[in-house]
């Protein structure tokens, strides 16, 4: 059994934390907002997660920021995830991660970025890592722009994404549900 910990004011930000109550972005991640209210008040300053080690599956690899790296990043998230049975997730699975790649190769000037993927009791966590510490805030693109869509994306098929800063950069992820595919 793996105890895993951190302190409430570190909790992870949502990379649409600019919302503004009433809009639908708010109201998504307000179930999420109130989760975490409710757990601060019943454990206090330290939230718990006990995790049985043999449900929790990890894998990780450091790709350069070339190109090529998107389809190397779904290429290696369709077998990881069909060698843990998780197939029925990996078409929004593989979509995400090249939106969340393709961000890194647009917007930083990195040599390499790594690329997480875990999955305990059914959900699936995808993180990138990369240098860069800007985090990406969701625009209003016009309707013939050809970019600026990504985190709508994100958005609309990930039960809850965000950005999380580290020393060296940012880390910016996304969860996936067992059912998500089915």
């Amino acid at each position: 059994m793996s105890l895993i910990y951190f302190p409430l004011g570190t909790q992870p930000m949502l990379a649409s934390y600019d919302c503004e109550r009433g809009n639908g972005l708010w109201r998504r991640h307000s179930s999420v907002r109130d989760r975490w209210e409710t757990l601060r008040r019943r454990v206090g300053d330290l939230v718990i997660q006990l995790v049985d080690g043999t449900d929790l599956e990890e894998a990780s690899w450091r790709l350069p920021v070339q190109p090529t790296s998107c389809g190397r990043a779904r290429r290696l998230i369709r077998k990881q995830l069909s060698a843990w049975g998780m197939e029925y997730v990996s078409d929004e699975a593989e979509l995400l991660v090249s939106e969340l790649v393709a961000n890194v190769l647009r917007h930083t000037c990195c040599d390499d970025l790594t690329l997480r993927l875990s999955t305990v009791n059914g959900l699936l966590r995808c993180e990138v890592e990369d240098c860069n510490g800007g985090i990406p805030k969701m625009r209003w693109p016009a309707p013939d722009d050809e970019n600026g869509r990504g985190l709508y994306i994100l958005d609309s098929l990930a039960c809850c994404w965000g950005t999380d800063r580290t020393r060296s950069g940012k880390i910016m992820w996304f969860e996936l549900p067992s059912y998500a595919g089915r």
